[in-house]
């Protein structure tokens, strides 16, 4: 890896944006976080997984509710499968614009772990295994 002028350590939502306005500002910069793409808990595990969510569990009750307006779709059948295929395919599309836009600003994304020791060290597990302190 070149050497980089900046290392932001998490790519949730304040990890990727710091990033982002640092190589916006001309700044060499790593972005480190286990994930495949920036996102966050919040991308990869909470808000949007489930909002994906809610929305299938609103279509339910607005179904259960057109029977009273003379509409009746029948009882509804859930595949657990298909449902966590559409949830996933919800969060890769917004993660992987994120991996996008990392690409095209030149930021060097490293999926690691990473833990800071001090003001100049971080310990750093590569998430394929192995550790190393950069």
């Amino acid at each position: 890896m070149t050497s980089v002028q900046l290392v932001v350590v998490g790519a949730g939502p304040g990890g990727y944006a710091a990033a982002f306005l640092a190589a916006d500002l001309g700044l060499s910069v790593a972005l480190v976080d286990p994930e495949v793409n920036p996102g966050g808990v919040c991308v990869y595990r909470g808000c949007i997984p489930s909002k994906a969510l809610l929305h299938v569990a609103e279509l339910l009750d607005e179904s259960r509710h057109a029977k009273a307006w003379g509409v009746d779709f029948g009882e509804p059948k859930i595949d657990v499968a298909k449902l966590r295929a559409f949830k996933d395919s919800v969060v890769k599309k917004n993660t992987s614009g994120t991996g996008v836009l990392v690409k095209a600003r030149k930021i060097h994304y490293l999926q690691w772990w990473a833990e800071i020791v001090d003001a100049h060290n971080l310990k750093v597990k590569l998430t394929a295994g192995g550790e190393e302190q950069v």
